[in-house]
């Protein structure tokens, strides 16, 4: 195993939450099911878990009012793995929830994480900017910059990509990068999109995935279409020839449509609470059919001893003493009988010597 590897593995299992755990006592190692969890509020200790690999889909669930959440009362969840897939437009990628295309404020989180935001306030993002990080699902935005070697790949040396998103769902792609598409692994870094400074622009991303809150870019890439502010266009100019046919590229960008963490399907309370139900219905049916039988039992018991004793048990106990009160009559008689025997016996024997 690469040394690289390993750090990654170790990062995911300290830091991601994940309440399966697989323990393989012959290898002495332990396997971490890769979580992260979305909490939206303090009332419950309640939260929807984001699958890495996971299929997604099942009921949304709203922010609770008064809960103080900054996006109290929007939809979150219920978006499936095959809805994961958007554009190279910003604001792509919406299952549901993206009536208005001109901006992304006030949308719906059908995957659990909020989108990206980008510089100049552009289509309204700054809604989900940097005041916000703290609380943001996943953590704050990072991007890690994705390269291979030769040996895996026919690349150059300028054949670089980027992916940006939240920082727990970066680094556990980053584990899925580095053991199917062999990428270099490199731990990530902030990622400020307003700053002039910022290695990756908005015209440099090549694809958006989970609602327009992780994309993968290349500075090598300039999308002249990418400030149009209409979420659901299909105009954009298009990728490098070297860049559409590499198969380095199409690598990263499976791997990405298909292991981003994305929310599972949220517990069936009412499946739940009538398990519990049935549970205790029958569990209380199971006592009280235990009770009752343990009372009749004892009573019949009782009934019967009363019975035996009053009934068969008082005959044969009189019985019995007739019959050893008779045996031991016969016996006093024949004992009686054989010492009478013995003392004529001696009387005979007696005259016989002295006549």
């Amino acid at each position: 195993m690469h040394p690289s590897w390993a750090f990654f593995a170790l990062h995911v299992v300290l830091t991601v939450v994940s309440p399966t755990v697989l323990v393989n006592a012959a290898a002495g190692t332990v396997f971490v099911r890769p979580q992260v969890r979305v909490t939206t509020t303090f009332t419950n200790f309640h939260a929807r878990i984001m699958d890495h690999w996971g299929g997604g889909g099942g009921r949304f669930v709203t922010i609770s009012k008064g809960s103080r959440h900054p996006f109290e009362g929007r939809t979150y969840g219920g978006a499936k793995r095959k809805e994961i897939r958007g554009t190279r437009a910003f604001g792509s990628g919406y299952p549901y929830g993206a009536s208005n295309q001109s901006t992304i404020a006030g949308r719906p989180f059908p995957f659990g994480v909020w989108p990206l935001y980008w510089d100049q306030n552009f289509m309204n993002s700054s809604e989900y900017g940097p005041q916000y990080d703290a609380i943001r699902p996943g953590g704050f935005l990072v991007y890690a910059p994705l390269r291979t070697t030769q040996e895996h790949f026919n690349v150059t040396d300028s054949e670089v990509y980027y992916a940006i998103g939240d920082r727990e769902s970066l680094l556990l792609t980053m584990i899925s990068y580095v053991t199917w598409c062999h990428v270099t692994p490199a731990w990530p870094s902030k990622f400020d999109p307003t700053s002039p400074n910022s290695t990756i622009k908005l015209e440099n991303v090549i694809q958006y995935f989970r609602a327009s809150s992780f994309a993968l870019a290349s500075p090598a890439y300039n999308n002249t279409f990418a400030r149009t502010s209409v979420s659901d266009t299909k105009d954009s100019t298009p990728l490098p020839e070297i860049m559409e046919h590499s198969p380095f590229r199409q690598c990263i960008d499976e791997v990405t449509e298909n292991a981003l963490a994305i929310m599972n399907r949220p517990p069936d309370t009412n499946l739940a609470v009538t398990l519990i139900l049935v549970l205790m219905w029958t569990g209380g049916l199971a006592i009280a059919a235990l009770v009752l039988t343990t009372v009749c039992t004892f009573y019949i018991l009782r009934a019967t001893r009363k019975w035996l004793w009053s009934g068969p048990l008082a005959y044969l106990s009189k019985l019995w003493y007739r019959l050893s009160s008779m045996m031991k009559r016969k016996m006093n008689a024949r004992k009686w009988e054989m010492e009478a025997i013995k003392e004529a016996r001696r009387q005979e024997l007696a005259y016989e010597r002295y006549p």
